[in-house]
């Protein structure tokens, strides 16, 4: 087996698969493990993993993106959508309520920064997680041969210094952190959340589709509390209504990221991670970096912020037809919602401007597959980790 392992990983170098962030603390895993060897087997599965395009793919995507962005949105019905874009997330919440999304049960393993270190659940994820990926790997080296928060404001006074219970797979300071929190209780009042030592808030909740799976995971966690906020308030009730909802656990609020002036329910700089994943491609591209800017200030230091959202040419994007097109790669749909598709480079220089750094950047390219219609879809997403420096590590930056 362990032949296998070393012939598999070694395949994996030989095709640049990309890997998850290393962390000191979680297993190194690849992104996915069923890769297409043979092009006759493609319908046999719906789901095929780092693909790569040939030049043919690349420019007849471009060209498709080029011909369906031709027609522009007129300057009118683009303020409309951005100064209503709230109340056309509100309308497709309630139209589908929470049956439209699926639980992002995948995100444990994406994302194994949302455990809090010391978690037993942890263990299970990663052996869930590992079976998944062994099994793969055996199939690839045998076919391959290696190749919700009260209205009312909540008043408090922000701590001096870091709080314990920082994630050691987002932070590698973590030892550092509790050794200053032992120095003396620090002296804040109350807030929702204040006696977690681990703090996660999810940025555009929807209807709990990442909330529930991370709730259930962590239900006996104590020091854990979740943040989730979102700008439609029809989203907001269905996350506060659901029969998993702690509100020992969980606060969730309505918020517009977009708006710089409103107050979060916490003070600035005590989260360990932030979620950002499927929304910031709803947000007009001229504001994107101030919300990602306003985000990192509520990170901790060593705090990551974990990034997924469409990438540049998928097929979400070269399905727009002519006329849904707001700018350059910012589309809108039939119910007035948004989407922008990024790429790797974007999303590096967005959040490095914040002062974050990067951990983890990379573009997850899958083929999708109608084998009941014999279609064949190129999805592309890009994912990212990035982390906040701890103060003297700035400073010897700048020293540098």
């Amino acid at each position: 087996m362990n032949v296998i392992w070393r012939n598999y990983f070694s395949c994996l170098r030989i095709r640049k698969v990309p890997h998850r962030y290393q962390s000191s603390y979680h297993p190194v895993a690849p992104l996915g493990s069923r890769i297409l060897t043979d092009p006759a087997k493609v319908f046999e599965h719906n789901m095929w993993d780092h693909m790569q395009w040939s030049k043919e793919d690349e420019e007849a995507a471009r060209k498709k993106v080029e011909e369906n962005s031709a027609v522009r949105v007129l300057l009118e019905e683009q303020v409309k959508y951005e100064s209503e874009a709230s109340k056309y997330w509100d309308t497709f919440y309630k139209i589908h309520k929470n049956k439209f999304f699926k639980d992002r049960n995948w995100l444990l393993r994406e994302f194994p920064e949302i455990l809090p270190v010391g978690q037993k659940t942890e263990e299970k994820v990663k052996e869930l997680s590992w079976n998944h990926v062994k099994v793969h790997a055996a199939n690839c080296f045998s076919k391959m041969h290696c190749p919700t928060m009260p209205e009312e404001n909540n008043h408090y006074r922000e701590s001096s210094g870091s709080s314990d219970g920082q994630n050691k797979a987002g932070s590698d300071f973590s030892n550092l952190d509790s050794k200053e929190h032992r120095k003396g209780p620090l002296k804040t009042e109350l807030f929702p959340g204040s006696n977690a030592t681990f703090r996660i808030l999810e940025v555009g909740c929807g209807a709990g589709n990442s909330v529930f799976p991370i709730l259930n995971t962590l239900q006996n966690a104590p020091e854990f509390f979740l943040y989730c906020c979102d700008f439609a308030s029809g989203a907001v009730e269905l996350v506060k209504s659901h029969t998993s909802y702690r509100a020992a656990q969980c606060c969730a609020f309505v918020h517009d990221v977009c708006d710089d002036g409103l107050p979060y329910p916490f003070p600035d700089g005590i989260l360990d991670v932030i979620l950002l994943v499927f929304v910031l491609s709803s947000i007009h591209p001229d504001r994107m970096q101030d919300v990602v800017n306003r985000l990192s200030k509520l990170l901790k230091p060593g705090g990551m912020l974990l990034f997924r959202d469409y990438g540049r040419y998928d097929k979400t994007q070269l399905r727009f037809k002519r006329g849904h097109c707001l700018s350059e790669n910012f589309y809108v749909r039939g119910d007035g919602t948004r989407a922008y598709f990024f790429t790797k480079g974007e999303v590096h220089d967005m959040f490095c401007k914040a002062g974050l750094n990067e951990k983890q950047n990379l573009v997850d390219r899958r083929l999708q597959v109608n084998r009941k219609k014999k279609v064949k879809m190129h999805r592309v997403w890009v994912q990212g980790k990035f982390q906040k420096p701890l103060p003297f590590t700035q400073k010897s930056s700048k020293l540098e």
